[in-house]
């Protein structure tokens, strides 16, 4: 039974867009169809059912292989407690798409309220989306896309293209600062069929096919740190002394990458032969990136919760809600010898986004 009526007379609702806790943001982030909301975990932090029933949320997550997947879990599951008038029926589908599936269709079954799901692959989600829509159960997109089917009534997460353009813009011109003639880069993706492996391969690769740049390898390193380590292993072996440039598609990748390099006697960071770059930018990448480990290291902010809360406030009021919301997403380095970079972003709006030069302090206000 929906519990809307109830759930409705009892919001009262103000949805901040307040800064990042940093204090930076990417304006590639929003888009002429959308919101963009802010990094600020406090922002859209619903008001209980007073008296009500609680309102039903089935949230389908992708697993738990990455500190930033603990972030976003931790931010919805603070977002839909029960002090705020919700029950939250949370499934960890261990990045396994068949099991997601099954989740989503349970949820169905159960006939709660709403689902949010972040989705392990962008395909093959219609038919599943079709059942929620006639048992008129709104679902709400969360983190990554869906890219085959609309049948979802909001989205809430990044804009991956930009990420990749933004560390392909960096990597240009702290090349040219540097005075780096020639890239030779390895890249470790995250899990193959993500929109965030999509989207950052793509979004780095435009800048590598424009400046003539070499990806001598691109492997999928399942955006955990095991991954990370193994695919850098490999590259270590087959590449040895040939490459100066490593992407990983996120911080825990990176962080086996360093492992394996170590391994290998492979200089890397500032002080090294390799440039590292990295996504996420959570507190323990943004920790190697104070130490000069990692040279630059893209956001993407996983504080999703509180919008995604807001936007069933909303539903439940009978309002107009937007299709998507980008978060705003600040990028970091670990040398001041830049202050911003400027690039075409995937929207097509030339765009000039300032540099975080990583600090103690942020890396203590980081998520």
């Amino acid at each position: 039974m929906k519990k809307f009526l109830a759930f409705a007379m009892s919001l009262a609702m103000v949805f901040s867009l307040a800064a990042c806790n940093s204090g930076g943001s990417s304006a590639s982030n929003a888009s002429e169809d959308s919101t963009s909301a802010a990094g600020s975990s406090e922002a859209g932090a619903p008001a209980g059912s007073s008296g009500g029933d609680l309102i039903t949320v089935g949230f389908a997550q992708v697993g738990h292989e990455s500190d930033w997947r603990t972030a976003s879990t931790n931010s919805v599951q603070a977002a839909f407690s029960k002090d705020k008038g919700f029950d939250l029926q949370f499934v960890d589908c261990d990045n396994n798409s068949a099991k997601q599936l099954e989740a989503v269709r349970n949820f169905i079954q159960q006939g709660v309220d709403y689902i949010v799901i972040d989705p392990i692959v962008s395909t093959g989600w219609d038919t599943v989306l079709t059942e929620a829509q006639s048992a008129g159960i709104p679902v709400i997109v969360i983190d990554r896309t869906i890219d085959d089917s609309d049948k979802y009534v909001s989205w809430v997460g990044s804009e991956f293209t930009n990420e990749g353009l933004a560390a392909g813009a960096w990597l240009k011109a702290y090349a040219e600062k540097k005075g780096i003639k020639e890239i030779n880069a390895l890249v470790i993706e995250g899990t193959t069929g993500s929109s965030a492996q999509i989207g950052r391969t793509n979004g780095f690769k435009k800048y590598a096919d424009a400046n003539g740049w070499k990806i001598l390898d691109s492997q999928s390193g399942n955006f955990t740190q095991d991954g990370g380590q193994s695919v850098m292993e490999s590259y270590c072996k087959s590449y040895q002394g040939k490459f100066n440039v490593v992407v990983c598609q996120n911080d825990n990748e990176a962080f086996g990458a360093e492992d394996a390099m170590n391994a290998a006697g492979v200089k890397y960071g500032i002080d090294g032969d390799v440039v590292l770059i990295s996504f996420d930018a959570c507190k323990a990448g943004l920790k190697e990136v104070l130490s000069g480990k990692i040279n630059a290291d893209f956001q993407c902010n996983p504080l999703q919760g509180p919008f995604c809360a807001d936007i069933i406030s909303k539903l439940a009021a009978g309002q107009t809600v937007e299709k998507k919301t980008y978060m705003k997403e600040p990028w970091y380095v670990s040398e001041d010898v830049l202050t911003d970079i400027s690039y075409t972003n995937n929207a097509g709006n030339d765009v000039t986004e300032p540099l975080i030069h990583v600090t103690q302090d942020v890396v203590d206000k980081a998520y």
